[in-house]
């Protein structure tokens, strides 16, 4: 694969960033790759993993000459370092994000950044339960979806770059307009996360069943909930405040069926609820043929790995 862009600068050093440098550095698609974070005891354990060629201890020097500047920081401080980097950013450069949500990311970044600098949002779909510097690993968007979100009048040119990088990271890309995106995320990512937060907090609640029991027979679906839930606190807090308006026609849309699962549950409509689980099923299927997970016994897991 050939470098695509000469420097690229990764504010904020978790998962995605960290994932980010290792596809970037196994494909050869950058020439110098420069990373900050916040926190000084992020950076260096940066520093002592090798993460990043520099890593940089303000922002600014960060962005300084960068021909790609990624923001990999919750949604909801992403406006603010827009705004103290802009006067920074190399006339001509691209900025992006890899955030969740978009239309609220480009409402808070797009005001903030010069007219001489590109913005394209983006938003890799993939993650694990992980974050921190440590948890990154080249081959997380292998076969999976980054969306890019070009605004009107984006310079063609700079979003095939962008394209170029994320599938030289092994990705596939489509792009798409930010309100449908943050429709589609609360459908496909938002709403079950509150959802599991949602189960993991009731099994909490309920003390007739003990914390040893919710832990020792949790293989029974719990504990893909609890897999769920274990994701990065401050990033889900920032995404149901910026996505407000689809999170909540979607838990409503789920409230309603889940009204109807009762009232079938009560009236002991068993045709209701087969006819209900066979479609849902489907969805399973198609997810599988569609090679985003897969059909292995126990979800994939290796045998001995979490």
């Amino acid at each position: 694969m050939a470098q695509v862009y000469d420097r690229v600068a990764l504010i904020g050093l978790g998962l995605i960033a960290s994932s980010m440098f290792w596809a970037m550095k196994r494909g050869g698609l950058a020439g110098e790759v420069v990373g900050f974070a916040r926190s000084a005891e992020t950076r260096d354990t940066a520093r002592e993993i090798g993460l990043c060629d520099r890593v940089c201890d303000t922002l600014l020097e960060a962005v300084e000459g960068a021909d790609l500047v990624v923001l990999c920081v919750p949604v909801g401080v992403m406006g603010a370092i827009a705004a103290d980097m802009a006067a920074a950013l190399k006339p001509g450069a691209t900025v992006t994000d890899v955030g969740s949500v978009k239309a609220d990311v480009i409402a808070q970044v797009g005001p903030q950044l010069p007219q001489n600098v590109h913005f394209i949002p983006g938003h890799p779909l993939a993650g694990t339960e992980h974050s921190g510097p440590k948890s990154g690993f080249a081959e997380l968007f292998d076969n999976r979806w980054c969306l890019l979100v070009p605004s009107e009048g984006t310079d063609p040119a700079a979003t095939e770059k962008l394209r170029a990088l994320w599938e030289g990271m092994g990705a596939n890309v489509e792009e798409m307009d930010a309100e449908h995106h943050d429709l589609v995320l609360a459908v496909t990512s938002h709403a079950p996360h509150l959802i599991a937060y949602t189960m993991v907090g009731v099994a909490d609640d309920l003390r007739r069943v003990t914390d040893s029991e919710v832990i020792k027979y949790s293989a029974a679906g719990f504990r893909d909930f609890t897999r769920i839930a274990a994701s990065d606190p401050t990033m889900w807090r920032d995404v149901f405040l910026s996505n407000k308006e689809a999170t909540l026609e979607i838990l409503g849309r789920f409230t309603e069926e889940l009204f109807a699962l009762q009232r079938a549950i009560r009236q002991g409509d068993g045709d209701h609820l087969h006819d209900y689980f066979t479609r849902t099923r489907a969805i399973r299927r198609g997810i599988i043929e569609a090679g985003q997970d897969t059909d292995a016994p126990n979800f994939g897991r290796e045998v001995g790995k979490k």
